[in-house]
């Protein structure tokens, strides 16, 4: 795709996003990010820790996010075609063939839908964590993703992966998910101890991805009305000079972009707002440096290559005193910045605007490189960015996890999978739109988009 072009800056600054200098940058940030899914990811079974410490449970979603990563892999010439596949089948085989019931233990799943976090070893039940929509889409979305990639016809593991990937995806009982929410919405998940949660996706997020594969079903197909039900909850409002869709996390306005390209296609919310969900994003992110930039928290370290507020990391679950003012921190929290509302504690993520690259390289792009340039190997380092930093909190001793610099403030030393997994494929998105395409080629994806009343651009002429 054509890259926009951003403004000239200094020698001693950020190099614009067409640069030799960016690309060369981009080409250091996604090695080293794929070798994360890469290097991390069980073999005998395929699942991808959610963080990178040592005795992680696997995430879902990460799964879903490396499954994303192997087709960039290959594109990237990281791995051969046919270690990819190879990883690629072993992952779709486990899905398939673990197994699937109400029971409370012993179990991956239930309804096609798969628990939000696994065993790394066993594949089953971590805990007592829910039945995640939200997640199983995710996963979804990459075993889609890999369905469209390896479609050679004359390589038996390639077919096995698309046939393997037609039915985990035609599996998932999206009517029984919406079964116990009101017109038609779904659920944020069960757990054979209570039931349904008594919560179901409403308002902009991170689900648009959820409702869209829940409408392409072939099998259990969401009802058509689910997406004016979705849609009917939204907020529209204007924040930092920005008029926009409404959701404070970025990752809200990345996640569905990961593997949709909202580009020229319009629904009827956005057909009646003049923009698509692509500049609903451009938007956002904009709307977050603007924020940064004003700082009204007077957070150390925030204005306008060092900003974004999403779900990340954070130092501590502390009240404390520094210079003379009472801050109060989080772990890990779902941080933001809207109209809709505002949870800040000075903790930055990387991946904020490394998943907004494609929306506004002109401002993502510098921002990364000047995190890296600051930081260096206290936040870029083995699999590129680590989750998050926040120099406001300089208070040596008090970190429940990473570590704390008294002048540079907190680091943490973990790499997420939910983090690292955007930044990697909207990088490729936007260098390439690798994943973009996949995905439109997918039948389900438009059929999808097309029960939800999407029209115009790339979706031209395949809706019935």
């Amino acid at each position: 795709m054509a890259r926009a072009r951003g403004p000239r800056y200094p020698p001693t600054g950020p190099p614009p996003p067409d640069s030799a200098q960016a690309v060369g940058f981009l080409d250091t940030l996604e090695q080293r990010t794929f070798r994360y899914f890469w290097d991390l990811t069980n073999t005998t079974n395929g699942l991808t820790p959610d963080r990178s410490a040592a005795g992680s449970f696997s995430s879902i979603a990460a799964v879903g996010f490396a499954l994303t990563a192997y087709p960039i892999g290959v594109e990237r010439r990281y791995v051969t075609r046919a270690a990819a596949a190879q990883r690629a089948l072993t992952t779709l085989q486990f899905f398939w063939s673990a197994p699937q019931s109400s029971a409370a233990t012993g179990v991956t799943g239930y309804k096609g839908f798969f628990y939000h976090f696994l065993d790394m070893s066993t594949g089953q039940r971590f805990g007592t964590v829910e039945l995640s929509t939200i997640d199983t889409a995710l996963l979804l979305a990459g075993v889609l993703t890999c369905q469209s990639y390896f479609t050679n016809p004359s390589d038996s593991v390639e077919t096995t992966i698309r046939r393997l990937a037609d039915s985990i995806y035609r599996r998932a009982d999206w009517q029984w998910a919406a079964n116990s929410s009101p017109a038609d919405s779904i659920t944020l998940g069960w757990t054979p101890e209570n039931g349904f949660i008594p919560y179901y996706w409403k308002g902009y997020n991170e689900a648009m991805l959820i409702y869209i594969l829940a409408l392409g079903s072939p099998t259990h197909p969401a009802d058509s009305t689910a997406w004016g039900a979705w849609t009917s909850t939204y907020q529209w409002g204007t924040f930092q000079g920005q008029t926009y869709l409404g959701f404070g996390p970025l990752f809200g306005h990345q996640y569905s972009h990961v593997w949709i390209d909202f580009r020229g296609i319009q629904d009827a919310y956005m057909a009646a707002h003049g923009i698509d969900y692509f500049e609903n994003s451009r938007r956002a992110t904009y709307a977050q440096r603007s924020y940064a930039i004003a700082n009204p928290g007077a957070w150390l370290g925030y204005g306008d290559r060092r900003w974004g507020l999403t779900a990340s990391d954070g130092p501590a679950n502390t009240t404390l005193t520094l210079a003379g003012r009472s801050r109060t921190f989080h772990t890990y929290w779902a941080r933001g910045a809207s109209f809709t509302d505002l949870e800040d504690d000075g903790t930055i993520a990387p991946t904020a605007a490394g998943g907004s690259i494609p929306f506004a390289p002109e401002i993502a792009l510098p921002a990364l490189w000047a995190m890296r340039d600051k930081y260096g190997v206290n936040l870029f380092s083995t699999y590129g960015f680590l989750d998050a930093f926040n120099p406001t909190f300089t208070a040596v001793g008090q970190a429940t996890q990473g570590r704390v610099d008294p002048q540079l403030g907190w680091f943490d030393t973990d790499y997420l999978g939910i983090d690292e997994g955007p930044m990697l494929a909207m990088a490729e998105n936007y260098r390439t739109g690798l994943v973009w395409q996949l995905l439109r080629a997918n039948p389900y994806v438009a059929r999808g988009l097309c029960r939800a009343g999407f029209t115009g651009g790339w979706l031209a002429g395949r809706c019935p």
